[in-house]
């Protein structure tokens, strides 16, 4: 077990209605390696990395990472879920003196637009409110990204900015666990 600041992790897999929140293991490299070798999946996230590239990359064995879970849906993964500490020095900051937690997903498109995204991300943000409350999560994502805008909306999180970066308008929002979400 890891700690992250007075949280153990792994935590025991966090089950919703549909789901399974896991810490990836050696059996979901596959899927990852299709996740970020997907040029839909990475449409608005710079473009996918080469298929060929990533089966070097990516170990067989997953190093342990601190707040990311694999998303299972009826034991295949379908996507990762992720909460981890946003740079200090990139930009979107609510305060500038510390790195906020940063929510990421990525799911395979066979598994959009059915509300899988919504229950993996509203999962993980409920098991970091109960880990570190009121400790607040920001999430960046390019204001031409439709759905990931409708996501951030139905999950809580409300605007503070709108900046330039990698060539496009980015969209920075903050969710807190003490802040009444809509």
């Amino acid at each position: 077990m890891t700690e992250i600041g007075s949280v153990t992790w792994p935590p025991a897999p966090i089950k919703t209605e549909r789901l399974v929140l896991r810490e990836p293991e050696a059996r979901d490299r596959a899927a990852f390696i299709e996740l970020l070798a997907s040029p839909e999946v990475h449409t608005y996230l710079g473009g996918p990395r080469p298929r060929e590239e990533l089966e070097r990359a990516v170990p067989e064995i997953s190093d342990r990472r601190p707040g990311l879970f694999a998303i299972e849906f009826d034991g295949a993964v379908i996507g990762m879920v992720k909460l981890d500490r946003h740079d200090a020095e990139s930009l979107g900051h609510v305060r500038p003196d510390v790195g906020e937690a940063e929510l990421g997903y990525l799911l395979l498109p066979q598994a959009w637009g059915r509300g899988y995204g919504a229950e993996a991300c509203a999962a993980a943000l409920g098991w970091f409110a109960d880990a570190l409350p009121g400790e607040p999560v920001v999430l960046r994502t390019q204001t031409a990204n439709e759905r990931s805008m409708r996501l951030a909306a139905k999950l809580g999180f409300t605007e503070v900015e709108l900046f330039e970066d990698y060539g496009a308008e980015q969209w920075f929002g903050v969710w807190s666990s003490v802040t009444p979400s809509g």
